[in-house]
């Protein structure tokens, strides 16, 4: 049997084929996909800027589905909405066996190392299945990009009431200050869009916001009462803005880097070495994070209806992809519904 696929042949160029049909195999499930929302490393994939990456290769990581064949997966019933975690490791590394298998050795992410969900149906490991716990599946499809949030946040060890900075109000940097605020945070949203930082406050009620347009540094001090903050989040993937971002620490900071860029990252040594400050990355998510998020949303802590201000049909995404690649685009998540 055939179905429907939309393959990135190479950078800004997408094709509709047809592809065979996933047949069930040992300790895998199917999927028939019903959304998908697209992230920044679709849309870095498309222009031919993600790292990492060969063509073709069919994209999409951030899905939602019913569960239609499965083998091996206990618990799960035929019919039930689901997610899954799209990270597939080995399970015989050292990091996979001290319980960090979001940066196993041989990790393959879907839609990036292997295929990815711009298809009618999946097939994944079984032992990657989510429950869907009743929630939608426009909700389910925002579990994966939450959770990169919530596990950068995570890493960082948030100490209730200290001052977060997030750079890069993007999908992934507001899930990582939604959940720094769960944990307690005094979030600060910094960005270079008007559009993005009036969401912050309008949208998600964030009352700290910093345009890094203009003196972002000064605008810190101000709202962190001099002292900076304890906690910096990239979220932007930009080199120029990482190596910026060391001059906004406290002493005794933390620097979590959840964006992924391709070059050399730069900064002063004594002035980092006299903060004592803590230099950490963020890959990917764990189980624990996927259950986090969707908890979070079950108690009403995040409204994922926020994040969702573009829809497409599957049929007309080739389409429509490139549109959101303009930089006065408004587009926060655009999902895809098959």
């Amino acid at each position: 049997m055939k179905m429907d696929s939309l393959v990135c042949t190479k950078p800004g160029k997408f094709e509709y084929k047809q592809s065979s049909r996933p047949i069930l195999t040992e300790n895998n499930a199917i999927i028939k996909i019903k959304r998908i929302g697209i992230c920044g490393t679709d849309l870095h994939a498309f222009q031919g800027t993600q790292p990492f990456f060969d063509y073709p290769r069919i994209l999409g990581h951030e899905i939602s589905g019913e569960l239609i064949e499965a083998d091996n997966a206990p618990g799960f019933v035929i019919g039930e909405a689901v997610t899954f975690i799209p990270y597939v490791n080995c399970g015989n590394c050292l990091a996979c066996n001290n319980g960090k298998p979001n940066c196993c050795v041989n990790l393959k992410v879907c839609g990036v190392h292997m295929d990815g969900g711009m298809v009618e149906y999946l097939s994944v490991p079984s032992r990657l299945l989510v429950h869907g716990n009743g929630m939608s599946y426009d909700e389910l499809a925002l579990v994966e990009p939450l959770a990169i949030g919530a596990h950068g946040i995570r890493r960082a060890a948030i100490v209730e009431n200290e001052f977060v900075l997030v750079i890069g109000a993007g999908p992934i940097g507001l899930g990582a200050m939604e959940f720094a605020r769960i944990a307690g945070a005094r979030v600060i949203a910094m960005d270079i869009k008007e559009s993005r930082l009036a969401f912050c406050k309008e949208k998600l009620g964030f009352e700290y916001t910093v345009d890094a347009r203009f003196d972002a540094k000064q605008q810190i001090s101000e709202i962190t009462g001099n002292e900076m903050p304890t906690v910096v989040i990239d979220a932007t993937g930009s080199q120029s803005a990482i190596n910026s971002a060391f001059q906004y620490m406290a002493h005794g900071a933390r620097f979590v880097l959840i964006g992924l860029q391709k070059k050399e990252i730069s900064f002063s040594h004594p002035e980092f070495h006299k903060r004592e400050g803590t230099l950490m990355s963020s890959r990917n998510a764990t189980k624990v994070d996927f259950e986090h998020v969707i908890d979070s949303m079950k108690k009403g802590l995040i409204d994922p209806k926020n994040y969702i201000t573009h829809r497409v049909n599957f049929n007309s995404l080739a389409g429509e992809f490139n549109s959101w690649l303009d930089p006065n685009s408004t587009v926060i998540k655009a999902m895809v519904s098959l």
